[in-house]
């Protein structure tokens, strides 16, 4: 045991600046480990950055366009974001386009004329460049 009075207890002595201190080393590690984050990994490619600010409202209209987008970066109509090339791959290109139209057939009588008109457009424009690139083994002209 101790040779202390029971009267005197062991006092812990706070210097406010060790307390700043350990604050400031905390805030650098978490700053460092942000910048890590943030950092491209070795050996690949940049990764596009997320488009920042507000979405956009969840409608019909950007749903079918999502799918649509996807459809034309299938049929190499566009560069795909991840790769920054172009490339067609005719069996994603058909699911998306038949994703479409599934929306299509199960929003029936629940669809504005516009959101009708939109559809059949996609579609359209959609199965006719699908037939193109099919027929020419290569991206569809826009």
């Amino acid at each position: 045991m101790t040779d202390r009075p029971a009267d005197e207890e062991k006092k812990i002595i706070i210097d406010e600046d060790w307390k700043a201190q350990v604050e400031a080393e905390k805030e650098e590690a978490h700053r460092q480990t942000e910048g890590e984050d943030q950092a491209e990994p070795s050996g690949s490619e940049p990764q596009p950055e997320m488009p920042s600010g507000p979405l956009p409202p969840p409608t019909l209209d950007f749903v079918v366009s999502s799918f649509a987008m996807q459809a034309m970066v299938s049929l190499g109509m566009m560069a795909n974001p991840l790769t920054q090339k172009s490339e067609v791959q005719l069996d994603q290109a058909k699911h998306f386009i038949d994703t479409i139209a599934m929306l299509q057939e199960k929003t029936e009588g629940n669809r504005t004329p516009e959101e009708s008109a939109m559809f059949d457009n996609i579609l359209h424009e959609l199965r006719m460049s699908f037939v193109a690139v099919g027929q020419q083994g290569g991206p569809a002209a826009s």
